[in-house]
């Protein structure tokens, strides 16, 4: 059987004791480490601008010709030591590789943070004996602080999701795992080696062995920063919700005028195609639909000072629309087999046929709100049943749009005339004004509305009204 990887990379960051772990590994027969080879300033070690006939110009042309160089250039299995900002062209190519083997080297982040802050006021960032150790106290600064434990969480939520994605799997070692002879013996065991190790080595020395109490000048102003951090992300709204496509298709671009509009569906698209028809004197069918990447690139180029827009609206309202035109009325839009599903399976109250004067308000409320409860669940992924763009949460459709196209403007539904007239004086142009909304439902969404319903949506989409700041839904607006 042969071996089962080519090379080997540790992801680690300043201070978290990688120096120390590179020389371990390179007292094992059979592995070479080569430092930071990939690090913007240097190659492998600082100083040093050439490894293996490759000097910074030919890496920073093609940087996995270092690879290839480490892999026909060493005797035995070759690998580097890779920081969150370093070339990002060998974070893809490592990750997606499943012959490079990982090893993810972590400390606590309180500790690597204090440490960096030493070295740096020290000017001391490698020990090699005692009697040349230099002393200070660090100076904690919570927003520092706080933009180091982001880095190294976005970094490590990379690299776990990258590892996830492709089915591989990594040999995670913690700082204090580093002079552990059986977990060294067993990240060689992983690396493919057979060779024990008996002792660690002795070349570099921890710099910083006491307590962070005694290291830190502001100790207890640091303790109370700590204290406010949420460490688990414990206020996270979970997200089961599958990622949107950015929906292409169903852009709409004016006539004449360099405006596009990426709708999101059970909002204001009819009015605002009305207004860009309007915009330019044509019909409805004037506007240029059916839009692919391809010619959507080509109407950007031909309209050099476009702009994009979309419109988000109220979850209350937004859901209830898309409840009332897909699943009360009757029409081309109705969702003919899930509602059926909706009736039967979840005990949705609405008539098997279309509506008639029997279909009353409380019939609509108690409707609604059964919808509501299996929207809250379809997000959360908890149903058999496809989420549709129609309820899909507005943060998702965003975040699909952005994949092809950052809209220029967010507009909102309950603004809609002021926010297009900004929007057509960015090309120089006079709004034409904009249609006044038409509710179509049998009833009336001000005549069911109340707390029970704005906090069942609220539960539903919790994430929307944390992202767009919703407050309660005014059903006078």
């Amino acid at each position: 059987m042969g071996k089962r990887f080519d090379y080997f990379v540790v992801f680690a960051e300043m201070r978290t004791g990688s120096n120390f772990l590179e020389e371990n590994l390179n007292e094992i027969p059979g592995l070479h480490c080569y430092g930071e080879a990939f690090n913007p300033h240097f190659v492998g070690h600082a100083n040093k601008f050439d490894l293996l006939g490759i000097d910074m110009k030919k890496r920073e042309a093609d940087p996995v010709k270092l690879i290839d160089q480490m892999r026909v250039k060493t005797d035995g299995l070759p690998g580097f030591r890779f920081f969150h900002d370093h070339d990002p062209r060998i974070l893809e190519t490592t990750l997606r590789d499943p012959r490079c083997a990982k090893i993810i080297l972590t400390r606590n982040p309180a500790d690597s943070y204090v440490s960096r802050k030493i070295a740096a006021a020290t000017g001391q960032w490698r020990l090699n004996d005692l009697k040349n150790a230099k002393t200070a106290k660090a100076q904690f600064e919570r927003a520092d602080f706080e933009q180091h434990l982001d880095a190294l969480q976005q970094f490590q939520l990379l690299l776990l999701n990258a590892l996830q994605t492709t089915g591989q799997t990594a040999f995670y070692i913690g700082y204090d795992d580093l002079n552990d002879l059986e977990v060294l013996n067993g990240l060689g065991s992983f690396l493919g080696v057979q060779h024990k190790v008996e002792t660690t080595s002795n070349r570099t020395k921890v710099q910083n062995p006491a307590s962070l109490e005694t290291k830190v000048a502001n100790f207890d102003e640091m303790q109370e920063a700590l204290a406010q951090i949420d460490w688990f992300d414990l206020t996270r709204t979970p997200n089961f919700e599958p990622r949107r496509a950015p929906a292409v298709p169903s852009y709409v671009a004016a006539a004449k005028a360099p405006l596009l509009f990426q709708p999101i569906k059970a909002g204001p698209e009819l009015r605002v195609q009305a207004w860009l028809a309007a915009l330019d004197g044509v019909d409805l069918d004037g506007l240029q639909l059916g839009f692919t990447q391809k010619t959507l690139r080509q109407w950007k180029r031909k309209n050099p000072s476009h702009r994009s827009s979309t419109v988000i609206r109220h979850p209350v309202a937004r859901l209830h629309a898309a409840f009332v035109t897909h699943f009360v009325n009757y029409g081309a839009e109705t969702f003919w087999d899930m509602r059926e599903t909706l009736r039967k399976t979840y005990d949705l109250a609405i008539p098997e046929g279309a509506p008639d004067h029997s279909y009353g308000v409380g019939q609509h409320r108690k409707a609604f709100l059964t919808f509501i409860k299996f929207v809250k669940g379809n997000l959360g992924g908890q149903t058999s049943l496809r989420v549709d763009a129609s309820w899909a949460s507005q943060t998702e459709v965003l975040h699909g749009l952005a994949r092809v196209m950052v809209p220029d403007m967010v507009l909102r539904d309950d603004m809609l005339e002021l926010g297009l007239e900004q929007l057509a004086a960015q090309v120089g142009l006079t709004s034409p004004g904009v249609i006044p909304h038409v509710d179509n439902a049998p009833v009336l969404l001000s005549e069911i509305y109340d707390e029970e319903i704005e906090e069942a949506v609220r539960a539903a989409y919790q994430k929307d009204y944390m992202m767009f700041g919703f407050r309660a839904f005014d059903p006078k607006r």
